[in-house]
């Protein structure tokens, strides 16, 4: 996955930060779905998966801020904890990918995963507590952060890997471990 070259990993970023004003207005024909479904994390999460964190953090700042401009969701009352959610979960996925190595894909995917699902919600909830929602209580934010969002959070765990393998698969992707054995 590091063996892109840099004009390659800004086409997809850009595709990424495209993604990321789509899906969430395919997902919010559905009621409630921007925060059940959570459609602008999957591109973000993808694009520090295959492009690296400073592509995923890049992604995570655009792609909530070009959305916001271009049809008014997120709200500018959200736009900013959103903002910083989605770059933690695009640097995050991208750091933990560059150095953990377990030599099982898989298990690297989803190791990268789950930390940045819990870093940008933590980064998000301090933000909103400290700075745009001072009397947000711990309650909510597990709530909305955990539970309400738990469709979300299983659909990118279930999906995200898949799409990251199938890309390696096809040779659209340098594979992780170069024996091209995908675990």
């Amino acid at each position: 996955m590091n063996k892109m070259n840099p004009i390659h990993r800004t086409v997809l970023g850009a595709l990424f930060v495209a993604l990321c004003v789509v899906l969430p207005i395919a997902f919010h024909s559905i009621p409630d779905a921007g925060s059940v479904l959570l459609p602008m994390h999957i591109p973000v999460l993808v694009c520090g998966l295959i492009c690296g964190w400073p592509y995923g953090f890049i992604c995570g700042l655009l792609g909530p801020a070009l959305s916001c401009l271009l049809t008014g969701m997120p709200t500018m009352a959200i736009l900013p904890a959103m903002m910083i959610e989605c770059a933690t979960y695009g640097a995050i996925t991208g750091l933990i990918l560059k150095f953990i190595r377990t030599k099982n894909l898989t298990l690297d995917l989803y190791v990268a995963l789950i930390i940045a699902m819990i870093a940008g919600r933590i980064t998000s909830g301090i933000a909103k507590a400290l700075i745009f929602s001072p009397g947000i209580t711990m309650t909510a934010w597990i709530t909305a952060s955990f539970v309400t969002a738990l469709p979300g959070i299983l659909l990118q765990l279930v999906l995200i890997p898949q799409v990251v393998r199938l890309l390696m698969k096809t040779k659209y992707l340098p594979d992780r471990y170069p024996k091209g054995i995908l675990k």
